[in-house]
């Protein structure tokens, strides 16, 4: 098989695995995890397949939003480590092959950064207009509140100057003003610092806020992401931006950018859309919604791509189904109020959502893996970790790391740690599903999702069954022999696929060529 891609593009076929610094490992008992600890179980994310790592925000911060209020953009949260605990898990990392990206956190500061502090000293200080600044709030300040159990509107009233700053966020994180030349200056070079440290990228944090907040002065937003695209790829040709956008995919396309058809804004953007049906097929054991996702689904420009998920940090936000649809998923997955969060979300994993059956689990992670995108992971996710719904809001899904379980599932061929694995290898193997056309395939059966993916001669189809019963399935219109991706063996076009079953196969057909 010929292909043709390029280094610059690693991200297109990565594995991508988030983590937070102080909950992954506690290196010396002091309760905290820490850049050592972390460089210590690096073994563990290599012998999984991981090729990425993100990293939640680790800078200097009072942790009232788990690290995302920062302080310093500079720094390193001195409980997390130094600067040069920092460069030796880069550096031991980069060893491994696994690159590393961080989250960029500049829709806002904390209300402790110095930025801020001067900002707030006087509206004549220097900084004044590095936040957004009014007289009065406007009358639809309560309107796009994120946190509505926390905040009734989106600007806070500073007594000291007797204006209001703009908080899309909570009242201790201030909009920073993106319209002002100098604040873009400093992203830059926050952004070249890290880079110059050996970050391969960025996760790019609430995109459409940080966009669209104090635009009142930029002819088109979208210009600025260009810049920061540019800047990026002059400071290093592979790195690569991966954009937080939780909109219609119409909406998110224009995040790609469009420049010659190739995209000159960001590299990847999460498939929201496609998550939230996915959930909501599996609470209807009926691939219905999530092949109508796919098929609505664009394709991204050249150069861009999706990035799938099952879990991450936030709350598993179902914002974008309709209220009836939430409730579906609600009623199968969090009955309980407990288990919902700001009327849109769940703030649980995945094994605790399906009563920790294996099959349904092991199942949903085929899936990630099989369906066109790069696949993203929430540390824990290989060794099944569960919520602690004794926390607040969405801290339930961040406790520390179950190396216990890691410990225990190592050696075990049917664990959830083995399946991953073995998912990850195949996916590396399988260059169609990520560098590849995909199309969705037709069978009788509701519950079946089966999709193909093709390049320069080579196949590879996924079957995946979201129902409890058996499925009966024909694949004789598929040209070639079918071989199973898992076992190597020979395939009959007709089989049938077990409740909760899944079956990645390739076939190989004479004089096709496909490519993007």
């Amino acid at each position: 098989m010929k292909l043709t891609r390029t280094a610059d593009l690693w991200w297109k076929n990565a594995v991508v695995y988030c983590l937070d610094v102080e909950t992954f490992h506690d290196s010396d008992g002091d309760g905290h995890g820490d850049f050592r600890g972390l460089t210590q179980k690096i073994d563990h994310l290599h012998n999984l397949g991981v090729t990425c790592v993100w990293l939640m925000p680790f800078f200097p911060s009072p942790d009232r939003d788990d690290g995302y209020d920062i302080t310093d953009f500079y720094g390193v949260d001195p409980r997390l480590g130094t600067h040069g605990d920092f460069v030796e898990f880069v550096r031991t990392a980069r060893d491994r092959g696994i690159r590393v990206i961080a989250d960029l956190v500049v829709n806002h500061t904390s209300d402790q950064h110095p930025w801020f502090q001067e900002a707030r000293s006087s509206k004549d200080n220097p900084r004044r207009d590095w936040y957004v600044w009014r007289d009065q709030p406007p009358p639809d300040a309560e309107k796009g509140v994120v946190f509505p159990d926390k905040e009734k509107s989106l600007w806070e009233l500073d007594k000291k100057t007797g204006q209001y700053y703009l908080h899309r966020f909570y009242k201790h994180q201030p909009d920073l003003n993106v319209a002002n030349p100098e604040v873009r200056d400093e992203i830059a070079r926050v952004m070249g610092f890290w880079m110059e440290l050996g970050l391969s990228g960025f996760r790019v944090d609430a995109v459409p806020f940080l966009l669209e907040a104090p635009v009142q002065d930029l002819p088109d937003p979208h210009d600025y992401l260009c810049d920061l695209r540019a800047f990026l790829s002059r400071r290093n040709g592979e790195g690569v931006l991966l954009g937080e956008v939780n909109l219609p995919y119409t909406d998110t396309m224009k995040f790609f950018g469009s420049a010659d058809g190739v995209g000159d804004e960001l590299n990847m953007c999460f498939d929201f859309i496609g998550m939230q049906q996915m959930y909501l097929s599996l609470a209807r054991k009926d691939a219905s919604p999530l092949t109508h996702a796919l098929k609505e689904r664009p394709l991204p420009p050249r150069d861009c791509h999706w990035a799938t998920f099952v879990r991450n940090h936030d709350e598993l936000t179902l914002d974008k189904l309709t209220e009836p649809e939430r409730q579906e998923v609600f009623a199968a997955f969090g009955p309980d109020p407990d288990m919902q969060l700001y009327g849109r979300g769940l703030r649980r994993r995945l094994p605790s959502m399906l009563d920790g059956d294996l099959r349904r689990i092991k199942m949903v992670y085929s899936l990630l893996f099989a369906l066109p995108g790069t696949p993203v992971l929430f540390y824990g996710e290989e060794v099944g970790m569960t919520e602690d719904l004794s926390q607040e809001g969405r801290l339930a899904v961040r406790t520390p790391m179950w190396w216990d379980a890691a410990r225990e599932q190592r050696h075990d061929d049917d664990s959830l740690l083995s399946w991953i694995k073995q998912l990850i290898r195949a996916y590396r193997d399988c260059p169609e599903l990520a560098w590849g056309t995909y199309e969705l395939i037709d069978t009788p059966e509701p519950a079946v999702l089966a999709h193909r993916c093709d390049i320069d001669g080579g196949t590879v189809i996924a079957v995946h069954n979201l129902g409890d019963e058996e499925a009966e399935l024909d694949l004789s219109s598929v040209d070639g022999e079918l071989t199973d991706v898992f076992t190597e063996q020979p395939v009959k076009p007709k089989f049938t696929l077990e409740p909760y079953g899944c079956r990645w196969l390739r076939a190989w057909a004479e004089g096709v060529q496909v490519s993007r």
